[in-house]
């Protein structure tokens, strides 16, 4: 079955407002960013979305929230976005901040059909405890906290029980797709992707490279078509790189050789 697309608009058209997303990538790295520029082209709002960063204050999914289209963000990282910190703390954002191999497991979980997991992440904590404030009142106060988790020991150790997340639709960048919907992700690319991808019921994928179908090796996908639904061509522009780290030794290096 061919799942290529002629246009991102075409691929998130049907998603409505207030659906629950997946959205691959960490940081900038591997971000379906064509995919979040239609969306944010198409106007949908009230979206939840479940990521492991919301972006920087003007890319990735930094365009939807800038624009006052996310309603609430499950996460583990968010420290790049002044845009993201001034929602949550004036109350027009909730948040849920979860730790980052939790929330990979339960995205896994999602894509696998198991409804939730014991972990001993978060234990002795106010993950454990409920309380963390995940929308706050306008004059400060929290409006919405978190609640308690059960918890259960095992050999000797305490976990937390964790629901798994499934999501309505999944948004994800691949190296290399097939007309299938087998994707390739190049190195830390692969962060998240192929966890969102299981665990969407609907899965967009933008990719770098779309080829025929057999091209890729069988040993060599990362992430098989059954969970792809719609596959559009990523645009090679939408790229960044977050931060740019050049040692002293390298620059001096690179100084000399422009001197010659």
């Amino acid at each position: 079955m061919d799942k290529v697309l002629d246009s991102p608009a075409r691929a998130v058209a049907d998603i409505p407002d207030g659906a629950l997303l997946a959205v691959g990538g960490f940081g900038l790295c591997g971000i379906p960013s064509t995919l979040i520029g239609a969306l944010a082209a198409a106007g949908t709002t009230g979206l939840r979305v479940v990521s492991n960063n919301c972006g920087v204050d003007d890319w990735g999914l930094g365009l939807l929230l800038r624009s006052g289209r996310i309603a609430r963000m499950t996460s583990s990282y968010v420290g790049e976005n002044k845009e993201f910190a001034r929602q949550y703390l004036s109350g027009e954002l909730e948040v849920e901040l979860t730790p980052q191999g939790t929330l990979a497991e339960r995205l896994r979980a999602g894509g696998a059909g198991i409804p939730a997991f014991y972990t001993p992440a978060g234990t002795g904590t106010q993950v454990e405890e409920g309380g963390l404030p995940w929308r706050y009142a306008p004059d400060g106060g929290v409006a919405v906290a978190s609640p308690p988790k059960e918890v259960r020991e095992f050999g000797g150790r305490r976990h937390l029980l964790e629901e798994a997340i499934t999501a309505d639709f999944a948004l994800v960048r691949a190296a290399v797709a097939d007309r299938h919907g087998n994707c390739v992700f190049h190195a830390a690319a692969r962060n998240f992707n192929p966890l969102c991808a299981a665990a969407g019921r609907v899965t967009l994928v933008e990719a770098d490279r779309i080829v025929e179908a057999g091209e890729i090796p069988p040993d060599a996908v990362h992430l098989p078509g059954i969970h792809v639904d719609r596959i559009v061509a990523a645009d090679p522009a939408d790229r960044r790189i977050e931060r740019r780290t050049v040692t002293a030794a390298a620059t001096a290096t690179a100084t000399a050789e422009e001197s010659r």
